[in-house]
């Protein structure tokens, strides 16, 4: 259920912002600014990224194979890493671009086309917020979750702009009219701005996955599950590892017990702490790897 709501988000998501491309480059071209035209591009590559993760999300969800053995999560921070450097890359070039057109006097826009433009993708933004962000209460997935902090993040850029529009209109045929010539290299240099810290924080979650740090809410959890069971007697210590990659959580714990424990109850024991630590976990058995692993000798723990 939480797939299928998954790739049917990120599937409407992906014609929304296809659709939303096309708006910006025709309106950007129409109404001559670089601002609207980089809104199209940006939204262009978003969709494309979007397809990208649709098509690892439904590996994710594949059972493990002979050659990928521990299935297909690790996939998923590295199209969230590729997503955020290419959008960070783009975000600088055209920073570079608006720099350039100011220093070159600028350009004038029509502004009629440029404000029907904003108003129409800022009620398309604020609706596809509110459409994921609704989703992935039941489907509680990162990619949605990515995908829902862009549409904000576009809905309240595409608000600024339609804002600084209405106000340039507003100078027109005052003393204050010369200025309008910046607006639109102004508003490119906030926009790309505005939208680099949405890469920035994509390409660091993912970092952070890819060199397989540990999450410190699923370390404490562990941790927390422990405290009951090392209580047991004839338990000594115990030594965890944890990890995320994508939907996926690996988690390792080794228990060092007395050369005696479990004698007389066997595996039985066993597999009742096993029960005992997973009952004290948040995530979903679908959603992890878990091992627990026992011995007398600390040196395989």
């Amino acid at each position: 259920m939480q797939a299928a709501l998954e790739q049917l988000a990120l599937k409407v998501s992906i014609l929304v912002t296809l659709t939303v491309s096309g708006l910006g480059v025709t309106f950007g071209l129409l109404a001559g600014s670089q601002s609207i035209l980089f809104d199209g591009v940006f939204s262009s590559i978003d969709a494309a990224m979007s397809a990208l993760a649709l098509g690892v999300s439904r590996l994710a969800m594949r059972e493990a194979s002979q050659r990928f053995q521990h299935g297909y999560w690790h996939l998923e921070p590295l199209v969230a890493a590729l997503n955020g450097a290419i959008l960070m890359l783009l975000c600088f070039y055209a920073f570079l671009n608006a720099l350039q057109g100011l220093m070159e006097g600028g350009n004038v826009l029509n502004f009629n086309v440029a404000i029907f433009y904003a108003v129409v993708v800022a009620i398309v933004c604020f609706t596809m917020t509110f459409y994921q962000k609704r989703i992935n209460r039941r489907a509680d997935s990162e990619f949605v979750h990515i995908d829902m902090q862009g549409w904000l993040m576009a809905a309240l850029i595409t608000s600024a702009l339609l804002v600084a529009f209405l106000i340039a209109l507003l100078l027109k045929g005052t003393t204050l009219e010369h200025w309008n010539r910046y607006v639109d290299s102004l508003l490119l240099m906030v926009l790309t701005v505005c939208f680099m810290p949405v890469p920035i924080g994509i390409v660091r979650r993912a970092m952070k996955e890819f060199f397989l740090i540990a999450p410190s809410g699923i370390d404490r959890e562990v941790h927390a599950a422990m405290v009951p069971v090392m209580q047991r007697e004839g338990l000594l210590q115990y030594f965890s590892h944890v990890a995320k990659a994508g939907r996926g959580h690996f988690i390792e714990i080794h228990i060092v017990t007395t050369p005696e424990f479990g004698t007389g109850q066997g595996i039985a024991v066993l597999d009742e702490i096993r029960e005992q630590i997973s009952a004290g976990l948040s995530i979903a058995p679908a959603r992890r790897w878990f091992t627990v692993a026992f011995t007398a000798d600390p040196r395989w723990a």
